[in-house]
C-alpha cells in the first residue's frame, strides 16, 4: 500500500495520533505535499458522503477533521516553501440568528487545508460584519456564509446581498442544511456546497476560474 493510501485511510478512520508520522513518511518517500493534501481532501469527501448518507455522525466527522488538521500541520511548512500555498483570504461566518458552528468549523479547516488564509467571524454574524471584514483584511477573494436553520435563510439572503452591494466582484459561497443550489442562485451567491469536503473543491474553483 502506498503511503498516500495509508494517509487517506488514517484520515477516514480519524487516527490523529498516527497521521503526522504517516504524512512525514509519505513526504520522505517522495510524494508531493500537494498530492498528499488532495488525497486527504478526497478522504474528507468520503467522510462527508458517509455523513450525508447517515452512515456516520458528527463525532466521527470531527474526529476525521482533527486527523486531517494534524496531517496538514506537517504539510504547511513544506507547502509554504513552494509558494503555491495561499489562494488568498476567505472570510467565513454563520449568519445572524444562527449559533451553529460545527459545520462552519469543519469548512474553515477544509478551506485552510486547501490553501486559503481563513478569517473566522464565528456565529450569529450580522450582514454588515461580513462587509467590514472584507474591508479590514488583505487579499480577500472569497466570503463563505453558513446557515443551518430554516429560520435563518432570510439572514443568509441579506448577508449575500449586502456583501454583493458593497463588493459586486466578490465571490460568495453559501452552505448549510436547509440551503439548496436553487436557493443559492436565487439569492445571488456564486457557489453552493452541501458539505465541508465539497466546499473546499468549490471554493478553489471559484477563485481560480
Amino acid at each position: 500500500m502506498s503511503k498516500i493510501e495509508e494517509v487517506k485511510g488514517l484520515v477516514e478512520t480519524g487516527k490523529s495520533k498516527k497521521i503526522a508520522a504517516a504524512v512525514s513518511e509519505a513526504l520522505d518517500a517522495g510524494d508531493k505535499a500537494q498530492d498528499i493534501l488532495e488525497a486527504m481532501i478526497a478522504s474528507m469527501g468520503v467522510v462527508g458522503d458517509k455523513f450525508s448518507a447517515g452512515e456516520i455522525f458528527v463525532p466521527e466527522m470531527l474526529i476525521a477533521a482533527k486527523a486531517m488538521s494534524k496531517g496538514v500541520e506537517v504539510l504547511k511548512p513544506v507547502m509554504a516553501g513552494d509558494g503555491s500555498s495561499s489562494l488568498g483570504t476567505c472570510i467565513m461566518g454563520t449568519v445572524a440568528g444562527d449559533l451553529h458552528d460545527i459545520g462552519k468549523n469543519l469548512v474553515v479547516m477544509m478551506l485552510e487545508s486547501a490553501g486559503f488564509d481563513m478569517v473566522d467571524l464565528g456565529v450569529d454574524v450580522p450582514a454588515e460584519k461580513f462587509v467590514e471584514a472584507v474591508k479590514e483584511n488583505n487579499k480577500v477573494v472569497l466570503v463563505a456564509c453558513s446557515g443551518l436553520l430554516t429560520t435563518t435563510m432570510p439572514a443568509l439572503k441579506e448577508a449575500v446581498q449586502t456583501i454583493k452591494a458593497a463588493y459586486p466582484e466578490m465571490k460568495v459561497i453559501v452552505g448549510g442544511a436547509p440551503v439548496t443550489p436553487e436557493y443559492a442562485d436565487e439569492i445571488g451567491a456564486d457557489g453552493y456546497a452541501p458539505d465541508a469536503g465539497s466546499a473546499a473543491v468549490k471554493a478553489k474553483e471559484l477563485v481560480t476560474a
